[in-house]
């Protein structure tokens, strides 16, 4: 497997469109989180009222940081996926992955160095979560903690989700505007989707005290997406009660099922169609 990733990287290293996403998506967790922190900052935490029912809350501070980088960041983890679009798609426009066989790769071989491009591409996703939540939290001037620190790995599974889809529509399709466009659509069709199921839920907990949990978060997408949130506060705890409870062991039982659903429609179809 190793031999065949240093492969990979010799076909993405000198790739433009591969070096211009990733300095995107890097300046863009920091910006993006900077975004946050300044608006925090310099202008929730000064407004009279706020001071008042937030007390200072600075998402940013050791106690949240984790979570809150985790949760921003997971906003752009649509980079990675258009990447990973790009560069699957181009294997079979560029009959790429024909040549990978007659080479001498077998089928196997060449989805589950897609699969391992795809993890590769969440833990230094991750990694870059880590670096970052940690600049921003030795600002704040607190001490150092872990609490929290389970949302970074709910962002590894949300990371690896969207790019285990993306590669799942990269081989069905294998074009690729064509691949993202359905990538999108699939994307807010879900999402519309699951806020119906959400208020579904809320209707069915307030009308027959049935707690269903966030139904919406069932759905393939955002089972990993529910599992990150902004942290919580003194605002956010008054609408906690209407809400379903987050069953998390439960989404998370359900975006790994997912995973393992599309890794395995990814090699069903590479094994039974012409490359």
């Amino acid at each position: 497997m190793l031999d065949l990733l240093k492969i990979e990287w010799l076909k993405i290293k000198n790739y433009k469109v591969f070096i211009i996403i990733s300095l995107f998506f890097i300046t863009g967790v920091f910006v993006t989180n900077y975004i946050v922190y300044s608006v925090f900052d310099n202008i929730i935490n000064k407004s009279e009222v706020t001071h008042v029912l937030l007390n200072k809350f600075n998402p940013y501070d050791f106690n949240f940081v984790w979570q809150t980088v985790s949760y921003t960041s997971g906003f752009i983890l649509i980079l990675p996926v258009l990447l990973l679009i790009i560069l699957v798609t181009n294997e079979f426009a560029f009959k790429t992955s024909r040549q990978n066989i007659i080479d001498g790769w077998s089928r196997l071989q060449f989805v589950n160095v897609k699969i391992m491009l795809a993890l590769i591409v969440s833990v230094i996703s991750t990694l870059l979560v880590i670096i970052t939540a940690l600049v921003f939290a030795y600002t704040t001037g607190t001490h150092f903690s872990t609490d929290g620190f389970s949302h970074v790995g709910y962002f590894f599974l949300k990371s690896f989700s969207y790019n285990l889809i993306a590669i799942f529509i990269s081989v069905l399709l294998r074009r690729t505007g064509f691949a993202i466009g359905i990538f999108f659509i699939y994307m807010g069709t879900e999402n519309i989707i699951a806020q119906l199921l959400d208020v579904l839920s809320i209707k069915i907990r307030l009308n027959t005290g049935v707690d269903l949990g966030s139904m919406g978060d069932y759905l393939p997408m955002n089972a990993s997406d529910g599992l990150l949130s902004f942290p919580r506060n003194p605002l956010k705890s008054v609408t906690s009660a209407i809400l379903p409870t987050d069953y998390t062991s439960l989404v998370i039982c359900i975006a790994i099922f997912y995973m393992i659903l599309f890794y395995w429609m990814c090699r069903r179809n590479i094994l039974k169609k012409d490359l």
